[in-house]
């Protein structure tokens, strides 16, 4: 059995490596990898992350802005469709961040203005994730009405595990160095227990990576934060197999409803006899039966 993890941590290491003030070159060669880009100041980087902004329990893993645009950078270990309303939710709490900083009126008579807003989800998990873009309209109570929204955002998901989109992670040494590191632990983890996986991939980091030195150097803290990232994965994968068993019962349960409507249909038992065996009222039984 697992052991417990400290759910004290509440930074996750994406942010960790692309979201702080001292790697900052790192943010910008992320995003010059995203963008295709060739920037070189990255002292022009804001970084605006809002720590406290939590939805189910989640924050924002890194924001910043940089050539007139906010960008929303996001890692997944499990795939979350329902990225597109996390992001708006947090725009809004940026752009009201920016409008404030700035010392803009949003009463006046003068326009406000506003970075742009680009959202990239960046995807590692364990399953086969395709590339795609996720988008508001798609949780809309009906798909066909979504042209009449005047509101629609769009999410870019990418899959960086290190068979996939290889010349983006050969764009941006440390996400592939990222992405090597998370790989390796859920390969580790197949035969050895979290916290073992862990220290195993770190030790076994190519000398020549760039954030080699800087996991190392907060070997500590950056064990607590994917041990309860792993934790937060294990969850969310416990729930999905949860869902996929009561689905199971489920579609077992309306089998031998339909098995029994037919051996009535025929007249081959009572239909006391099937709602006996269904464990379900005479009535109920009846009711179940297409005219």
């Amino acid at each position: 059995m697992d052991e417990k993890v400290n759910r004290t941590y509440k930074d996750r290491l994406f942010s960790f490596l692309f979201g702080r003030e001292e790697n900052k070159a790192w943010t910008l060669s992320l995003y010059n990898a995203v963008n295709g880009t060739n920037y070189t100041n990255a002292d022009e980087i804001e970084i605006n992350t809002i720590d406290n902004v939590l939805f189910m329990g989640m924050k924002n893993d890194v924001s910043f802005i940089f050539d007139n645009v906010v960008s929303l950078y996001e890692q997944q270990s499990t795939f979350n469709p329902n990225m597109p309303i996390r992001q708006l939710l947090y725009l809004s709490r940026l752009y009201e961040k920016h409008i404030r900083d700035t010392d803009q009126d949003l009463y006046g008579q003068r326009q406000i203005r506003l970075p742009i807003p680009r959202f990239i989800t960046f995807y590692n998990g364990t399953d086969n994730v395709e590339d795609q873009d996720l988008k508001l309209s798609d949780s809309f109570e009906k798909a066909e009405d979504a042209d009449k929204s005047d509101v629609e955002v769009t999410v870019h998901l990418i899959n960086i595990k290190p068979e996939n989109n290889k010349e983006l992670l050969k764009a941006c040494q440390p996400l592939r160095e990222y992405s090597w590191l998370i790989d390796t632990i859920w390969e580790n983890k197949k035969t050895m227990k979290i916290r073992a996986a862990v220290d195993k991939a770190l030790e076994e980091m190519p000398t020549d990576f760039e954030i080699r030195k800087f996991l190392l150097n907060n070997r500590a803290e950056v064990m607590g934060m994917l041990l309860t990232e792993y934790d937060e994965a294990r969850h969310f994968q416990k729930i999905k197999e949860e869902g996929r068993e009561e689905g199971l019962k489920e579609g077992l349960k309306e089998g031998r409803l339909l098995s029994y409507i037919e051996l009535v249909q025929s007249g081959t038992i009572s239909p006391d006899i099937a709602a006996q065996k269904l464990g379900i009222s005479v009535e109920e039984f009846i009711s179940k039966i297409p005219n």
